[in-house]
């Protein structure tokens, strides 16, 4: 499986490339007020608003860093219901792809954030996986997705 590899704090984790649609450089957010502080803004995609997350905030650790290697990476989010949305994720020290195999996954033993999947050690340490579809709280798909799922 390929992986997406970046960094939340010091430590690395791995999106597989099945759920990425593209990669962007940092681009100005528009603020959304009254959001919490992992919603990192609103970003403009070809005429259309995608939310954005930060990874780092929402993992509890402080904002990502505007660095030359922080990305927003695109993503199709598969709501519990179906629906399909772009969401924008923000993701620090982005350092390329790398293949991990399935068979050498395993839980990581510990019940943490929802979204931190299993994990898979290499040359480098532990890489643990981001599950999209555990990412977002139902409170926050209502408040990020509200005209879709008004409709």
């Amino acid at each position: 499986m390929k992986v997406l590899l970046f960094h939340i704090g010091r430590d690395r984790y791995g999106l597989p490339l099945a759920g990425i649609v593209r990669v962007l450089p940092l681009l100005e957010l528009k603020q959304l007020p009254l959001t919490p502080d992992y919603v990192a803004g609103l970003m403009d995609l070809h005429g259309t608003p995608v939310p954005v997350i930060d990874l780092s905030r929402l993992a509890g650790l402080p904002p990502a860093a505007a660095q030359f290697d922080t990305r927003i990476v695109i993503v199709d989010y598969r709501a519990p219901d179906g629906a399909m949305h772009a969401l924008g994720l923000l993701a620090s020290q982005v350092r390329g792809i790398a293949d991990i195999d399935p068979q050498g996954l395993e839980d990581s033993g510990v019940a943490t954030a929802p979204f931190l999947g299993q994990v898979a050690s290499d040359a480098d340490g532990i890489v643990q996986l981001v599950e999209l579809e555990h990412l977002l709280p139902p409170d926050m798909r209502a408040l990020l997705f509200q005209d879709a799922s008004a409709a």
